[in-house]
C-alpha cells in the first residue's frame, strides 16, 4: 500500500503524521509538498531519510495529489492530508480492505476529530434543493432536513456502506480505477476536487465506498484556517466549477445563473456568520 501524504507550509502536521505512518505498515510513502516556504522538506529528510519526497511549486492539492501517484508504483495508495493521523496497522489494514473488493475505485476509513467526535467524511451529492436547503440554512440550523440529508447524518456510520463520495483529507484509491478517470482534475486548485474525482469514478462503473474498518484522525486547519476568508471565496470557486461541468449541456444550462448567485449569498453569509461567531467568542 502505497501513502502520498500532500503537503502545504504544515510541517509539524507533516511530521506527526509520519511518525503515525510510521506504524501503519506502508509498503511506500511520498511526500509532496506544493510549494512551501516553512521548510518542511528539509524536517523530513532529517527526520525520515527514507521517505521519498516531491518538491513542486504551490500547485493545489489535485496535481500535487496526481504527481505523487505517478512515481508510486502501489496498485493501491491512500491519498492523505498532513493533518491525518494513522493508528497503528492502519495503512496495510486498508489495503487489503480494498484489495479484496476489486469493483471498488475509492475507499474512505472512518474520522474522526482529536477529540474523538465523528468527522462526517462521506457524504451524498446534494440535488438542486437540498443544495439551496443546506445553503441556506446548514450555518444557523445545522439539523435541517437538507443538510441531514447531504451529510448523511442519520446514518451511525458503523456500518460499510456505498456513499456518493468520499473526503480526500485520507482516501484510498485503486491505480486502475484512477487512471480509468484521469486522476484528480487539476483544474481543481483546492476544495471539491473529492467531489469530482468520486462523481467521475461513479460515472465509469466504479464504486465508492466508505468503511469503518479503520479510523484514522484529522484536524482540519493547517493551511486553510489561517486563510479562512480566502478559502471560503475558493471553495465557492471549485463548486462553481463542479455545477458548470455537470450542467454544462440541455435545460439545465438554465440552472447555472440561480447557482452563481446562490454560491455568491453563500460566501458572504458564511463570511458574515464567521465575522460574528468570532466577536462573539471573543467576547465570550
Amino acid at each position: 500500500m502505497g501513502v502520498i501524504v500532500v503537503n502545504h507550509n504544515t510541517r509539524d502536521d507533516l511530521l506527526a503524521c509520519l511518525r503515525s505512518l510510521a506504524e501503519a505498515d506502508a509498503d511506500d510513502i511520498v511526500v509532496v509538498d506544493s510549494g512551501s516556504s516553512d521548510a518542511s522538506l528539509d524536517a523530513v529528510s532529517a527526520a525520515f531519510p527514507d521517505v521519498r519526497r516531491l518538491a513542486l511549486s504551490n500547485v493545489g492539492f489535485g496535481r500535487a495529489a496526481n504527481a505523487g501517484v505517478a512515481v508510486t508504483p502501489a496498485e493501491l495508495v491512500i491519498v492523505a492530508n498532513a493533518d491525518t493521523r494513522f493508528p497503528p496497522g492502519s495503512a496495510r489494514t486498508l489495503g487489503e480492505h480494498l484489495a479484496a473488493r476489486p469493483d471498488v475505485g475509492a475507499m474512505g476509513p472512518m474520522v474522526r476529530f482529536p477529540d474523538g467526535r465523528l468527522q462526517l467524511s462521506a457524504r451524498a451529492f446534494p440535488s438542486i434543493g437540498q443544495a439551496v436547503g443546506h445553503a441556506v440554512l446548514g450555518l444557523w440550523k445545522p439539523d435541517n432536513r437538507w443538510t441531514r440529508a447531504y451529510r448523511l447524518t442519520d446514518w451511525d456510520h458503523r456500518s460499510e456502506r456505498d456513499v456518493d463520495w468520499i473526503s480526500g483529507c485520507c482516501i484510498a484509491l485503486r491505480r486502475a480505477a484512477f487512471d480509468d478517470v484521469g486522476g484528480f482534475d487539476p483544474a481543481y486548485f483546492m476544495f471539491v476536487e473529492d467531489v469530482d474525482l468520486c462523481y467521475r469514478l461513479r460515472e465509469r462503473g466504479w464504486r465508492v465506498v466508505f468503511s469503518p474498518v479503520v479510523e484514522v484522525t484529522h484536524a482540519i486547519g493547517g493551511a486553510v484556517s489561517r486563510k479562512r476568508f480566502r478559502m471560503v471565496v475558493e471553495h465557492a470557486r471549485s463548486l462553481d466549477r463542479f455545477f458548470s461541468r455537470r450542467y454544462a449541456t440541455g435545460v439545465r444550462r438554465v440552472l447555472r445563473l440561480p447557482i452563481k448567485v446562490g454560491l455568491a449569498g453563500w460566501v458572504l453569509a458564511t463570511i458574515t456568520w464567521s465575522i460574528v461567531r468570532g466577536r462573539t467568542h471573543a467576547h465570550g
